[in-house]
Order: structure tokens, then sequence, then C-alpha cells
């Protein structure tokens, strides 16, 4: 069945265990893909997957979320089986604000919770901050809704970005690699060590194209580059104080502290988990590493769960209660 709002196509398919949909959004450059959840009319949560994931990282987890909403689990631009941006074009957060933008405009959607992982979580951050009247909760799974940079090391990390950016464009009549599935698994746990590896099957099914010869991966090489946009502890402090959702953050005891943050960035960590617990926000901490919520999402459900049955399902004064999808 083919439902049409704004361009938005919504293709059901029976051959699912449960009532999955695709989901396509056409962007300037192409198309943003996902996938689709829960009933016509139930309560909006947007899911946004961490870098080099994508919607799939989602899979495990929603299956066991409150039946009531309606998730819509988004391809950021350039990952999964969405289009990449278009030549000499830089992935930074902002870009990505705007392509939620873009979605939650196609789906007509004035109201909205949001759960991001890792790198989802600092776009739900930021989105929440700059439209705080959308937003009604907010998840963060081993994110911190914001990843604030030493202001001295910016200007290096900007170069960095730009110099590996006119490198690349050097490079484009380079093919891809073209690997086995095997291969391309055995690659893609050997790059991330907090990945089970069912967990890396199921992010492949988004993330390999197959071609002639073998797979090559779907994401665009771009998004390894150096991020030229970034803001300081102050400023995300700044952006932090603006958000009116409730916030929840779930961090993993071996996650992304543990194993990606830098000496400087663990400063900067304390300080804005201090603050969300300083304005009454819930921050918990629960035994797994960075992808516990793909890994094994009984641990992270049910705190998911009850936020949402609290600060969404639970409120009956809010417009959201009208609030209907519209795909």
């Amino acid at each position: 069945m083919i439902k049409a709002l704004k361009g938005v196509i919504h293709l059901k398919s029976s051959a699912m265990k449960q009532a999955v949909s695709e989901l396509s959004v056409p962007v300037p450059w192409g198309e943003i893909r996902g996938k689709v959840w829960g009933p016509d009319h139930g309560r909006p949560v947007l899911c946004i997957h961490g870098w080099a994931d994508n919607c799939g990282t989602f899979n495990t987890l929603i299956p066991l979320l409150p039946k009531e909403c309606r998730y819509v689990a988004v391809d950021l631009t350039g990952h999964g089986r969405s289009s990449h941006r278009p030549p000499g074009v830089f992935y930074s957060f902002p870009a990505y604000v705007a392509d939620v933008c873009r979605v939650v405009d196609a789906l007509q959607w004035s109201k909205l919770s949001i759960i991001g992982h890792s790198m989802g979580g600092n776009v739900a951050g930021l989105f929440s901050a700059l439209y705080p009247e959308m937003v009604e909760a907010v998840v963060l799974l081993d994110s911190y809704g914001f990843l604030p940079t030493d202001p001295k090391e910016i200007p290096t990390v900007m170069r960095q970005g730009m110099d590996g950016m006119l490198q690349f464009e050097k490079k484009t009549e380079e093919k891809k690699r073209v690997y086995t599935y095997e291969k391309a698994a055995e690659r893609l746990l050997a790059v991330n060590p907090t990945l089970s590896e069912r967990s890396a099957r199921i992010l492949l099914e988004r993330g390999l194209v197959q071609v002639e010869g073998g797979f090559v991966y779907s994401r665009d090489f771009r998004i390894n580059l150096k991020n030229i946009v970034r803001i300081s502890l102050e400023q995300s402090l700044e952006m932090q104080s603006r958000i009116k959702a409730s916030i929840l953050v779930v961090l993993a005891e071996g996650g992304f502290e543990k194993i990606f943050a830098e000496h400087d960035q663990k400063k900067f960590i304390s300080a804005l988990l201090q603050a969300y617990r300083d304005r009454n926000h819930t921050v918990v901490k629960v035994p797994g590493d960075h992808h516990i919520h793909l890994n094994d999402p009984e641990v992270v459900a049910p705190l998911v769960s009850d936020f949402l049955r609290t600060k969404v399902l639970g409120r009956s004064d809010r417009q959201t209660d009208v609030q209907t999808s519209k795909l």
C-alpha cells in the first residue's frame, strides 16, 4: 500500500513480522529514507542514529517500547539508504538538524519526542534547543546532547576538516572497495568493537549495497572527515538551557566516555551532566557498552518506556494528545 503526503512515500511491507513501513522524504539532493513503527495516530517519536550507523540501530529497541507511539527512525543524510550530500558539501550537526526539520515538516508534526543515540543525540539536543516549542521529551542514549570542543582547538579542527575535504575531492575517481558479505561484516566489527555480531548484521541490512562482485558500504565516506562546525562548553550550556522538553540521559558504563572521549572532553561531559541534573532532568547509568540499546535492548527499554509513559503518554493537558501522524 502506498500513501503520499507532501511527497512522503510510505511503503508497507506485509513480509515483515511487525508492522514496519519504509519511509522516503524528498530533499533537494535526493531523499531521506527511514522506517516507521506503530499506529497511524500514535504519539510522534523521531529516532536518530549515531555516526556511521543507520536507522536499523533501533530495530531491537522499538518493539519493546510503548505501542501507543508512532516511531519514525531515519537514515541521516549520507548514511544507510539516504542520499549523500552534493559534491563539495560538508557534513555537520546544523546540517543534520536542517534535515530533521525537513522530515518533521513532511510528516506535518507540530509536536514530537526524540530518541537519539550518540551523534543522533547531539542532533536531538541541537534541534530541541533551536525548536523548543516542538519537542516534548528527549531520550539521549549514550549521548550528552552536545559535544563541546576546547575553543583553542577549534581552529585546528576546522583546518583539518577543510584539508580533509580537499584531499577527498582529489580522490573522487577512486572506486569504493568491494567486499564479500563476510569481509564487510568483519570490517565493521573490527572498527566498531562495541557491536555484537548480530547487531553488525542488523546495521549491514541498510549499510551495504550489492554490486558486481560483492558489496560496498552505502555510507558517504565524507562522514569520516572532521566536523568543521564546533561549539564550546559555554555555547553548549547555553543551548542546553533553551531546551524545554523533559530529558532522559541513559549512559552506558563502558560507553562513549570510556571509549571515545578525550581527556579534555571528559571535563566538559561532567559539566553537561551536572547541568542536566540541576535542571531536574534524569541521568542514569546502565551496564553495557556504547551500543547497549541495540545489543541488549532489554536493559534500556524499561527506562525509556517509563519515561515516555510519564512524560508523553501520561500528560493529557498537552496539545499532543490530539496530535496525529499524517502518514
